[in-house]
């Protein structure tokens, strides 16, 4: 394209042009942040501000009472916050660290390995694309009951590690990898494993991202298995015990407890996201161009 200056597409000084650009997106920027800045002044109002009408958006009163609630509502129940928050983050880690591997493993099979059953395979990831959790709620719970599961770490995890959006965005990045690259390093006697290992993984980092957000998000607030698979309270997630919080006290006092869960339950998702968040748009960008 004559003219094209590819260092002109992200200046690093600001130019006299980009201020009709900023003046588009600052709105949108605006609109987008206001619940962010609403689930964090929320938990910090007084409880007139909390049923205020019509609803602010900013505290006037910030006060940590919500916080203390919170906690002296932990400290009176059979089952402590702390081992809720336990749990979460095994499972929480658990499903992102496995779900990295088999999607990755998975998308570099569907993209450049070949064998029978392959194109099924990925049409069967695509059809599930369409499918919503409801959908598939009594054949999970099926296959956790025959592998007799129940009440244990593998009921909240096994149900989350197929991920078809993730595996789908995973092979759509490898499929840019060149062919040629590969069949190099096969010439020089490398296995399928360390290509993987040695090429692959390094060059898909952003799609390793985006999967990790994909998979925090999925487990940090999934209350579908702690409500389907599980019995036992102690092994119950924070995201379950959160959102309990509300109907176990008065409608009242328990809107300043489930604000102040809700803020605890959004911060690490913001800051997995804040973290990755150049990989994820990497993703986003480059996913669908071959």
């Amino acid at each position: 394209m004559a003219g094209y200056k590819g260092s002109n597409i992200n200046p690093r000084k600001f130019e006299v042009g980009q201020i009709k650009i900023l003046l588009m997106l600052l709105p949108l920027a605006i609109f987008m942040g206001i619940p962010i800045v609403f689930i964090v002044c929320h938990a910090f109002k007084p409880m007139d501000e909390l049923f205020a009408f019509p609803p602010q958006i900013l505290v006037h009163k910030p006060t940590l009472d919500n916080f203390t609630k919170l906690f002296k509502a932990s400290a009176n129940s059979n089952i402590p916050m702390s081992r809720y928050v336990f749990n979460s983050i095994i499972v929480t880690g658990s499903v992102v660290l496995l779900s990295i591997i088999f999607s990755t493993m998975a998308g570099f099979a569907l993209s450049k390995l070949r064998f029978k059953g392959k194109y099924a395979l990925l049409e069967i990831n695509n059809t599930a694309l369409m499918f919503v959790s409801v959908a598939v709620m009594i054949p999970r719970y099926l296959v956790i009951d025959i592998l007799e599961i129940k009440d244990t770490y593998l009921a909240h995890i096994f149900p989350l590690l197929a991920m078809p959006v993730g595996l789908f965005l995973v092979k759509q990045f490898i499929d840019q990898i060149p062919d040629a690259l590969l069949d190099a390093a096969y010439m020089d006697g490398a296995s399928d494993i360390k290509i993987y290992r040695s090429i692959i993984l390094p060059l898909i980092k952003p799609a390793v991202a985006t999967t990790a957000i994909l998979a925090f998000q999925a487990a940090w607030t999934n209350v579908e298995s702690s409500n389907l698979y599980i019995n036992d309270e102690s092994m119950k997630t924070l995201a379950f015990y959160l959102n309990t919080l509300a109907n176990t006290n008065n409608n009242v006092a328990g809107q300043g407890i489930l604000a102040a869960g809700l803020l605890i339950q959004f911060i690490p998702n913001l800051a997995i996201f804040l973290i990755l968040r150049k990989s994820f748009m990497n993703t986003m960008a480059h996913s669908g161009i071959k």
